[in-house]
């Protein structure tokens, strides 16, 4: 099974925590088991983290990490890095490389990246080479390299769950 974590780097909280979030939350639906966050905001990790207890899924957030050594670690167990960038080659261009890959890390930005960066990534990935939202490139990227369709994904043990219709919203609460 594939596996795939999120590195968030450069999350400024009182600036970045709605963006963050959903970079989270679309990690989450896309299929990402989890979110390393390199900052300290334990209030987005709550928030994230209470999401995934109320809809379902294993999804994790650490809080406060330090990128280099998650990045370093990662690699010394054979895992590969994708670095998120408008200035990266085309995702299309490299999308089966980053599909075969067994345990990756997607990383993506908020503000200026170290350029230590795009030398520790195996591939530095531009989905586009326009300026546009990490959270549509985090979106995009799952969604190309998925083995499986991620929009069909079902979410087990949560309190919640949505019965998909035509029209109107049904939810059923699973706690009752």
């Amino acid at each position: 099974m594939k596996r795939i974590v999120i590195l968030r780097l450069g999350h400024r909280p009182v600036r970045d925590k709605r963006i963050t979030t959903h970079v989270g939350l679309t990690a989450r639906a896309f299929g990402a088991e989890g979110m390393l966050l390199a900052s300290d905001d334990a209030r987005l990790t709550e928030n994230i983290l209470d999401v995934a207890k109320r809809w379902g899924g294993d999804f994790y957030v650490r809080n406060n990490i330090n990128w280099k050594s998650e990045i370093r670690k990662w690699k010394e167990d054979g895992g590969k890095v994708c670095h998120l960038s408008m200035y990266g080659v085309n995702l299309p261009d490299v999308v089966l490389d980053i599909s075969e890959c067994e345990d990756l890390m997607v990383v993506v930005g908020a503000e200026k990246v170290p350029f230590e960066i795009y030398e520790l990534a195996d591939w530095n990935v531009a989905v586009g080479n326009q300026p546009h939202s990490e959270v549509a490139a985090v979106a995009v990227t799952l969604d190309r390299i998925a083995s499986t369709d991620p929009l069909k994904k079902e979410f087990c043990g949560g309190e919640l769950s949505i019965v998909p219709m035509e029209r109107g919203k049904r939810v059923i609460d699973n706690r009752h």
